[in-house]
């Protein structure tokens, strides 16, 4: 951060009004102007003067009983704007409803962004939960099927300071911890051109993974599939979803 406020391009007060919006996600929907004091750690008279601005440049809603902020629906905008300005969206996503059709699984498109993926394009079947049918769901990638085999196709150094410095959150019981670990998961990887994860994100969700590769041979972003464990093992992951999600992902310039 102190790079940045060194720099004279970098505008101070749009820093602090992003990182009010950035206060809000899925565990806080709705917020006081005393809890996004709290979650920005920025002064109250600060954050009164950014909430007030956003809120009559429609970017957040005030409820007038309980004067609590949320997004509004210009967020829906910003989102419009990102999917038209982004081509791998374009090229993803009828390859998506094509997999989806064939085989009725969740079929997921993963980018990565800093030292998380955030799902771009989800296509959830009739078993979904909410929560992993929205668009937007940014989760630490070192946990994930998509972090990893994106990961497995960095440079040497680039996986090591992943290791050292991404964040890891546990995310159920199961969710692996350990760097060393993950280490290993990432190696495999590399050598077989696709992740498996089971329960590390969700408890009973087994989640597959494959990369999808530029012509420098690095990604950017993957293809995740996730199934029910209840439905599946590991296996036939492996036999019946492996080989179509592969083929899939070599018909997408990365």
């Amino acid at each position: 951060m102190l790079e940045k406020k060194q720099n004279p391009l970098f505008v101070g007060t749009l820093a602090k009004g992003l990182r009010l919006l950035r206060a809000f996600d899925e565990s806080h929907v709705s917020l006081s102007l005393a809890e996004l004091v709290t979650l920005t750690g920025l002064e109250k008279s600060a954050v009164q003067r950014m909430a007030h601005t956003l809120h009559q440049e429609g970017m957040l809603e005030r409820d007038p009983g309980t004067r609590r902020y949320r997004p509004s629906h210009a967020w829906l905008e910003l989102a419009y704007a990102y999917y038209w300005s982004d081509p791998l969206i374009s090229r993803v996503l009828p390859k998506l409803v094509e997999f989806s059709r064939v085989h009725g699984e969740t079929v997921n498109l993963a980018q990565i962004s800093c030292d998380h993926i955030i799902y771009s394009l989800r296509l959830p079947n009739q078993r979904t939960q909410f929560a992993a049918s929205i668009v937007g769901r940014r989760v630490p990638a070192l946990g994930t099927a998509s972090g990893r085999v994106i990961l497995a196709t960095w440079s040497d150094d680039e996986v090591a300071h992943a290791l050292e410095t991404w964040p890891i959150r546990a995310a159920t019981p199961k969710t692996i911890t350990d760097r060393g670990a993950i280490a290993d998961g990432i190696a495999c990887a590399s050598q077989d051109g696709y992740s498996i994860t089971q329960g590390q994100m969700m408890l009973n969700e087994i989640s597959l993974a494959v990369p999808i590769v530029g012509i420098d041979g690095r990604a950017n972003a993957a293809l995740q599939v996730a199934v029910s464990s209840h439905s599946f093992d590991i296996e036939r992951v492996r036999e019946e979803l492996l080989p179509a999600l592969l083929d899939t992902a070599s018909g997408i310039p990365g």
